[in-house]
């Protein structure tokens, strides 16, 4: 095989989720999440929708007050946990970046929201293998608020627009390993 190919299956087979508690704390620097995010832009896309988008915090500090605050402002009573809200308060603080991902509906309908949210998941996965090329730890996390309306809400998101995940950027000194549960075999079906 040629070596863009071994390039980019090593990349892919090496890319691993790393919570952001195992992070270290130092800092990307702001050109390397630009450039992850460039690589998100070329997720296939049906008509050319693009319906990703993406908000980023430079302080994961700042991410973390309000997400916490707003799981206390929307938990009712004795649905409030004090150590959900410490977890969420301190979950970024060894991140670097914190990114808000989002499949943001476009104005062709006639495109199924699935075939959206496929895309921009596409992004995400773009964006966490140009994150790994550059040693960057990443956690894709839907916890907390984030699958929740108020969530949604609070950033100004349509009905129809749905949250992807909050996205957990760091450096990390050691990665877990890497394994599959089944074989590849066993998922496929080939028919000649």
């Amino acid at each position: 095989m040629d070596t863009t190919f071994s390039a980019i299956a090593n990349n892919i087979k090496n890319r691993r989720s790393v919570k952001p508690a195992a992070m270290n704390g130092n800092k990307i620097p702001n050109g390397h999440i630009a450039a992850i995010l460039e690589l998100a832009n070329w997720a296939p896309t049906h008509a050319l929708t693009e319906p990703w988008h993406f908000i980023v915090y430079e302080n994961p500090a700042e991410f973390c007050k309000q997400h916490a605050e707003l799981y206390e402002a929307n938990s009712l009573g004795d649905n409030f946990n004090p150590t959900v809200f410490t977890n969420l308060t301190h979950q970024g603080d060894k991140a670097s970046h914190v990114i808000i991902a989002v499949m943001k509906r476009g104005n062709l309908p006639k495109i199924p929201q699935f075939e959206e949210i496929a895309a921009a998941s596409c992004a995400v996965q773009n964006l966490l293998l140009g994150a790994t090329s550059l040693n960057i730890a990443s956690f894709w996390s839907t916890g907390g608020m984030a699958l929740r309306p108020a969530f949604k809400e609070f950033f100004k998101f349509g009905e129809e627009d749905a949250i992807m995940g909050v996205l957990y950027l760091g450096y990390a000194d050691q990665y877990p390993e890497g394994k599959r549960n089944t074989p590849v075999e066993e998922k496929i079906t080939w028919i000649k």
